[in-house]
């Protein structure tokens, strides 16, 4: 006969190891008898030992456990982190749909407009918190909490939980927050996670059919009236195979949620059976295929990202060939992309100057009730003054053109 309490279940969540900063590994068992036993091992013990146990108390309780040995190896995980790698652990050894949800931080508590300009949207891998805490730091137009294809199989509950928190507490600095969600049908389930909690926008990935949008709006709508959100959220679908191209219409029609329309150049030029080259050949026609159904559909189109982030020439030449085609941004890997994107991106001196000659000669013609407009010896088209009133538009988003320019001189 022993005193010692009986182990009956393990959990465990998080990362430890070497390089691993800003997070923890937790290991937490169900015993018999003997109330919190929480050992905890902590590069910040000295300074916040008692507000790590205090969190991991308040956890316990709240989720109904009474006798637990729970272990906390910690690398300097900020509270979000720890409750999500807590939460996820308790998770392994009983069955419930109870959730812990830290506080909304008021920074968090924006929205966005269907027209926001999306020249940039930054991927952060949804299991790593230490590549979440200063990305708006950064200035990228969107950050994209990513539950696809970063996350390792075994860790995709768990990112789900770091996500949830990430959004509801990381100061974003007003980047547009943005999740990727799993391929269908796994997708579906991971909107419970992030619609309730302030995304602005939801990636799709993987889409072919007109039907998959509809089922993610659908649920989205329906999380949102159960929750009483009174903000849209946006969708944006990525297509990354030649049935998506061919659906590239109907896909980006399919809600009048869908603000942006995005393709996948890696999945899509393997399922052609082409390699992905500098030069882009192999891709041109999806490519031009997708501005063209997004331009239909009145949606932005947006273009895949670029892997070399250690070559900003080539990244600025691949982000001028994109603009040609008519797309308004791309995706980025890493922080040090995003400038040279908004720069290569932005209207340049020159188009803005034209392009204000042109507003202005169309804006005098309509004030003298003129049905032509000229500048200088030339006629000005509709579409020319469509495109100059796009640039300048353009301009003002990118703060190289203030909202009142017209009063400017």
């Amino acid at each position: 006969m022993t005193d010692e309490p009986i182990v009956n279940h393990i959990g465990v969540a998080g990362n430890k190891g070497p390089g691993i900063r800003s997070d923890c590994f937790v290991t937490i068992q169900l015993i018999e008898g003997g109330g919190f036993d929480i050992d905890l091992n902590s590069k910040v013990k000295a300074l916040y030992a008692d507000s790590i146990i205090t969190l991991a108390r308040d956890m316990l309780a709240s989720f109904g456990l009474a006798n637990v040995r729970l272990s906390i190896e910690d690398s300097g995980a900020l509270p979000f982190v720890l409750a999500a790698r807590i939460e996820a652990a308790i998770k392994q050894v009983i069955e419930t749909d109870q959730e812990y949800w830290p506080d909304l931080i008021p920074e968090n508590r924006y929205h966005t407009a269907k027209d926001r300009y999306r020249r940039s949207r930054l991927y952060l891998p949804g299991n790593t918190p230490k590549l979440m805490l200063n990305a708006g730091i950064h200035k990228p137009d969107g950050v994209i909490l990513d539950l696809e294809d970063s996350v390792a199989p075994a860790k995709k509950d768990e990112a789900r939980l770091l996500v949830r928190n990430a959004l509801r507490q990381v100061d974003f600095y007003g980047a547009e927050r943005m999740v990727r969600i799993n391929q269908l049908p796994r997708g579906l389930d991971d909107l419970a996670y992030v619609v309730p909690h302030n995304v602005n926008l939801v990636l799709i990935p993987k889409v072919e059919k007109a039907e998959q949008v509809t089922q993610v709006d659908d649920r989205v709508q329906e999380i949102g009236r159960a929750q009483g959100l009174d903000h849209p959220v946006w969708l944006m679908p990525i297509i990354e195979s030649a049935l998506g191209v061919i659906n590239a219409y109907a896909i980006a029609s399919a809600s009048p949620r869908v603000v942006a329309l995005a393709i996948g150049l890696e999945d899509y030029t393997a399922d052609i059976g082409a390699p992905r080259t500098a030069a882009g050949r192999e891709s041109f026609f999806a490519r031009s295929q997708l501005v063209n159904a997004a331009r239909a559909a009145g949606i932005q189109p947006i273009d895949s990202v670029f892997s070399d982030v250690s070559d900003m020439e080539a990244l600025r030449r691949v982000v001028g060939e994109s603009k040609a085609l008519g797309f308004d941004g791309m995706g980025c890997i890493h922080p040090r992309q995003i400038a040279v994107i908004h720069d290569a991106f932005a209207p340049s001196d020159q188009e803005i100057a034209k392009a204000k000659r042109i507003v202005l000669a169309f804006d005098e013609a309509t004030a003298k009730g003129l049905g032509v407009v000229s500048l200088g010896s030339k006629m000005i088209d509709p579409p020319v003054v469509k495109r100059a009133q796009r640039v300048v538009d353009l301009a003002v988003k990118a703060r190289k053109l203030e909202p009142d320019w017209r009063s400017e001189g």
